[in-house]
Order: structure tokens, then C-alpha cells, then sequence
């Protein structure tokens, strides 16, 4: 087991393990949701076990961090989240931003579950 800097948060909606998470409300909260792209900042990666609706959802915010992925990815890559909160390589259009959870630690396709260095940020294509 790798350590990783967890905290627990309130869950909005029900959310599932592995997934990319952002806050639900930032204006009235700290409650979480499944993160719907990469243009709002993303909190981290939710834990295997995931969360209930008003549950509590241990979510991953340092170190090496589990994620499904939503398409393939290679090694390096920058990591954000598709409509679901699966990891997708971040590629913003020229002068376009996202938000990313980190990079790809090793290589993978739709739906495996691969480690990703959480170092969120931004990148503009």
C-alpha cells in the first residue's frame, strides 16, 4: 500500500470509487461531488469504496492515487476529468485551461484503474 493524504468529505450525490471528485456548492460548502469535466478545480480522488448520497467519501489529495480511467492514457500524462469523473488525458485547445489531478503514473485504457501522481493544477493548451 502506498500512503496518500485522505480526507473524509460529506457526498453530495452518490459517488463511486476511483473517480475524480470537485465540491459540490463551493459558494455554501464543502460537500463533494463526481467531478462532470475539467473546468472547475477538482478536490481529489475518491477512495474504492466510494460514498452514498450525504455519506462520507474518503477522498485521496496526495501521493499516488487510484483512478478509473475513461480512455487511454500513457504514461506522464496529464490527468483531468470526463462527463463521469474518470481520468482522461488533459489536452485544452489552444489557449484554452483545464484542471488536472496530476499524471499518469503507468499506462492504461477505459476502465482499468491506474496510479496518478496527485499534483493538481491547470494546463493551457
Amino acid at each position: 500500500m502506498i500512503p496518500t493524504f485522505t480526507r473524509a468529505y460529506e457526498a453530495a450525490a452518490e459517488i463511486d470509487g476511483n473517480v475524480i471528485v470537485t465540491y459540490a456548492a463551493p459558494a455554501a460548502g464543502k460537500t463533494v461531488t463526481t467531478a462532470a469535466d475539467g473546468t472547475v478545480p477538482l478536490v481529489g480522488v475518491a477512495d474504492a469504496m466510494g460514498a452514498p448520497i450525504g455519506g462520507m467519501c474518503d477522498v485521496h489529495r496526495g501521493g499516488l492515487v487510484s483512478v478509473r480511467l475513461g480512455g487511454t492514457v500513457s504514461a506522464g500524462d496529464p490527468i483531468t476529468a470526463d462527463a463521469d469523473g474518470l481520468g482522461v488525458e488533459a489536452a485544452p485547445a489552444s489557449g484554452d485551461s483545464v484542471f488536472i489531478v496530476g499524471f499518469a503514473d503507468e499506462p492504461g485504457g477505459a476502465d482499468d484503474i491506474i496510479d496518478v501522481f496527485f499534483a493538481p493544477g491547470t494546463i493551457t493548451g
